[in-house]
């Protein structure tokens, strides 16, 4: 059975549910809104992701026995909360940007429509992933848009945790990476999964030669060979002894790589080998793929830069109430004033406007249209300032999740979204050095 997610969260959550209950405000209708005030350090885009195990979550967000057993022994609400909680199922709406759609700062990246209770009890769930799936997309979308359109692989499940590793696989493969090592992901995600032989089973055979052999017996020619274990031009002519021209790929793990690679690869064409794909590893970030631009590599392979987000391992997301009811049932604007976090209030929607050839000029947040008034995020509407694309699709509605963004469906869906969104941004976004934001944004 799968555990409920509903203790990944903060306790101040669940205090502030009691007192809302007994202050008579819990069941007031709120909207909440999460979104970036800014993009991290010098990027100029973000790329949405998470939000399809995010819908996955919440529908199985219940707070079960063992979880209100332990609330009430700890002391942390109390009876009439309890109570509320046993039969807690969320049942209002959700909209949000497309995973695999680029943001920028302001973006209303997911609008929570439900009331105070219903909705604030997601703060810590819907932010935990956001957070963390939006940083690794957007780093892997940085790697993707310098690789040329060599494949890139994921492989960095040992540099995080066992959880985070299948959510890194599954946001590096939205936002363009081919495949992945970890094997849950594979599962769970339909993702394509690869990998063959780390230095230790070279290490384990009598010889560097024997390793080989015993690979390419059990795999074929067709195998990746690692050749960095001990000398990389000696790796190379054994490999190529032992699998033949025929030999599908090397991989180098270690040292200075454009060197490494230019010599492996013109030993690999005087070997005959010229069909022998080269494989690069070793701690590799955007910069660094960038600076292989020119060098002879077929595919590259990242750890631990594309799972911690290149640098920015947390994307800033934060989740505000924006607006709930009045007493005559109309809409009241909320916000934040305070220093430095100052957040917009009121219902919103959002469209991208796009100059005559498809390339998006400017992020334009409707302030006041509340999700859902205007067309789908599938429209394209003519306007005095050019043509401008609603980013807003409903994700929830009335409890119930959009089954097209679940599973591994949902993930293919995602991705194909997001080849297409890289089509639309301007050439400027793949600039790596430190920038502003790509495109403005305006409130109108």
């Amino acid at each position: 059975m799968t555990p409920s997610p509903a203790f990944r969260t903060d306790r101040y959550e669940l205090t502030m549910v009691d007192a809302a209950i007994s202050s008579g405000t819990a069941d007031r209708e709120c909207m909440f809104e999460a979104f970036a005030r800014r993009l991290p350090a010098g990027r100029r885009y973000g790329i949405v992701a998470g939000t399809g195990r995010l819908l996955e979550l919440i529908r199985q967000f219940r707070f079960t026995t063992a979880e209100l057993t332990w609330l009430s022994e700890n002391s942390v609400v109390r009876t009439p909360t309890l109570d509320y909680l046993a039969d807690y199922a969320f049942s209002g709406n959700v909209w949000g940007y497309q995973e695999g759609e680029a943001y920028f700062p302001g973006s209303p990246l997911l609008l929570v429509e439900s009331t105070f209770a219903e909705g604030v009890i997601l703060e810590t769930l819907i932010l935990s992933v956001l957070n963390y799936d939006i940083s690794v997309a957007s780093a892997a979308a940085r790697m993707v848009s310098v690789s040329l359109g060599r494949p890139i692989a994921e492989m960095g499940s040992r540099r995080t945790n066992e959880h985070s590793a299948v959510a890194a696989a599954r946001a590096a493969f939205i936002a363009g990476f081919s495949a992945t090592s970890n094997l849950e992901a594979g599962r769970q995600w339909g993702l394509p999964t690869m990998g063959t032989a780390a230095h230790s089973f070279v290490l384990l055979h009598d010889s560097e030669e024997e390793a080989f052999q015993a690979q390419v017996d059990a795999f074929g020619a067709a195998t990746t060979l690692l050749v960095d274990t001990y000398d990389v031009p000696a790796g190379i002519a054994l490999a190529v002894k032992v699998a033949g021209t025929r030999l599908g790929s090397i991989r180098i793990d270690s040292g200075d790589l454009p060197t490494v690679v230019a010599a492996a690869r013109a030993q690999l064409d005087s070997l005959g080998a010229v069909n022998t794909k080269i494989t690069v590893t070793s701690d590799l970030d955007e910069y660094s793929i960038a600076a292989l631009s020119a060098s002879p590599v077929d595919a590259f392979g990242v750890g631990t830069s594309v799972v911690t987000g290149s640098g920015e391992p947390a994307a800033g997301l934060v989740y505000k109430l924006v607006a709930h009811k009045g007493l005559d049932d109309d809409w009241i604007s909320v916000a934040k004033t305070s220093a430095a976090k100052l957040s917009i209030g009121g219902r919103k929607n959002a469209l991208r406007r796009v100059d005559a050839v498809g390339t998006a000029q400017e992020e334009i947040v409707l302030l006041g249209e509340g999700p859902g008034a205007g067309p789908g995020a599938e429209a394209r509407v003519n306007s005095p300032s050019g043509l401008e694309r609603a980013l807003i699709v409903p994700l929830i509605v009335d409890g119930t999740v959009e089954e097209r963004y679940l599973g591994s469906a949902g993930t293919v869906r995602a991705r194909a979204h997001n080849a297409s969104v890289m089509q639309e941004l301007p050439i400027e976004a793949f600039r790596l050095g430190r920038g502003e934001a790509v495109i403005p944004t305006t409130y109108r």
